[in-house]
């Protein structure tokens, strides 16, 4: 069962604004066995809009098309539909009715141009919108069915999940889609692909791998799809029971909820233990990252951006006379903020980062990508130089990212 995504604005198309409504709708499809297709964006252009419905209707089983249902002109999808389906568009009573109790609710007059709202295709089934004015509509023809929703996201979701959602599952058979992601660190894609070449060539024809590299991490998707859960399952398990003896030093956590930030959080509670950050290259981004996660206030004490050596020198005490010896991208320093953002803190542990980000090294003899991370604890002080390459980003990332694999090592050495 394949389904394609339509988003309709210019907006999307000038960069105004992120399309998050595909990736919202394709993951709540997903979780009912309905595979995504294609993911198209168009202008708000009636022949644009036939077009890309009429080439969906021959790729897939379900289309779903999200804006230009608004009251105002440039908004054409309900008449480009109505024309696509050789419609006409009705009054509806039942969302004129909607609407206008939606306004009595909040004090707001009702115009005519909200009357037009309550205009729908006679052919499709009028989809109440209970957080907007737009009615869903739901087209179904030749056992294929086309859904058009309004492009306002919480209106959006509303509608899929108490809607089209339900009515999907009971129009169609749907089989069970199960994906299973194994997060590892510290390891390219290219060298995880050739230690799992003969597991991957001997995977049941059911299990599909996937390699979704970011800048210091991978992570491995395991996607089993059917009718019958129990094999599903009983599949991905056995599959990742014989990765995890593969490659046990890289795997780090599974699924999205057991990231490093999350696996080190709660080493850090489980042990009563706090940490703080003193970043220079990484700019703060190994604090944001801490911090994405619920309660990490329990542990995270803090962060100071020691940009300029000024502030490493008066905020961290990095002696001056250390700075003129090794330059500010040194391991000397990196050590240095550690312990200096360690007292300050009072903090059990403390990572500390060092570099030359890019794009230029700045006054350092260090080239761009060379990065210093120092680790430091009770036991004392560790730090370890990298080149990361270019560009900025993936300098600011990768050092990110390898800064707390030396943390959660540290800790777990730490009994």
């Amino acid at each position: 069962m394949n389904a394609e995504i339509i988003t309709i604005g210019d907006e999307i198309l000038i960069g105004q604004i992120l399309d998050s409504n595909s990736k919202w709708i394709a993951i709540e499809l997903n979780k009912i066995g309905i595979s995504i297709y294609q993911i198209t964006s168009i202008q708000d252009d009636k022949q644009h809009i036939l077009k890309a419905v009429r080439e969906a209707q021959l790729n897939v089983d379900i289309v779903i098309v999200t804006g230009g249902l608004g009251p105002t002109k440039d908004d054409i999808t309900k008449l480009t539909l109505a024309q696509y389906f050789n419609d006409e568009l009705i009054l509806n009573n039942e969302v004129l009715d909607d609407i206008k109790q939606m306004f009595a609710k909040i004090n707001y007059p009702f115009t005519e141009v909200n009357k037009n709202q309550a205009l729908i295709p006679s052919k499709c089934i009028a989809l109440k919108n209970g957080y907007g004015t737009a009615p869903g509509m739901w087209f179904e023809e030749g056992g294929k069915v086309v859904v058009s929703l309004p492009g306002v996201p919480n209106e959006m979701k509303g509608l899929m999940a108490e809607s089209v959602i339900p009515k999907l599952k009971n129009t169609f058979k749907l089989p069970y889609i199960l994906h299973k992601t194994i997060l590892t660190y510290g390891m390219g894609e290219s060298m995880v692909a050739e230690r799992l070449e003969d597991w991957e060539n001997n995977l049941p024809t059911f299990i599909k791998l996937a390699y979704l590299p970011a800048y210091g991490k991978l992570r491995l998707r395991l996607t089993a799809k059917g009718d019958k859960l129990e094999v599903l399952e009983e599949g991905i398990q056995k599959e990742v029971e014989s990765l995890v003896k593969i490659i046990p030093d890289i795997i780090e956590g599974f699924d999205e909820n057991e990231t490093l930030e999350v696996v080190i959080g709660r080493l850090l509670r489980d042990k009563k233990r706090t940490l703080a950050t003193a970043e220079s290259c990484t700019g703060g981004n190994i604090a944001k990252i801490i911090t994405s996660v619920p309660g990490s206030s329990n542990y995270f004490l803090g962060s100071i951006v020691a940009y300029q050596a000024s502030i490493k020198i008066n905020e961290l005490k990095v002696d001056e006379r250390l700075i003129a010896k090794y330059s500010v991208v040194s391991s000397q320093v990196a050590e240095a903020m550690a312990k200096g953002i360690r007292k300050k803190f009072n903090s059990d542990y403390a990572i500390a980062t060092t570099g030359n980000a890019g794009p230029t090294a700045d006054l350092t003899d260090e080239t761009v990508g060379t990065v210093f991370i120092a680790i430091a604890s009770e036991n004392g002080i560790i730090s370890q130089e990298f080149n990361f390459g270019k560009p900025r980003e993936k300098v600011i990332e990768r050092a990110s990212v390898k800064a707390l694999e030396m943390l959660k090592k540290e800790i777990l050495k730490n009994k």
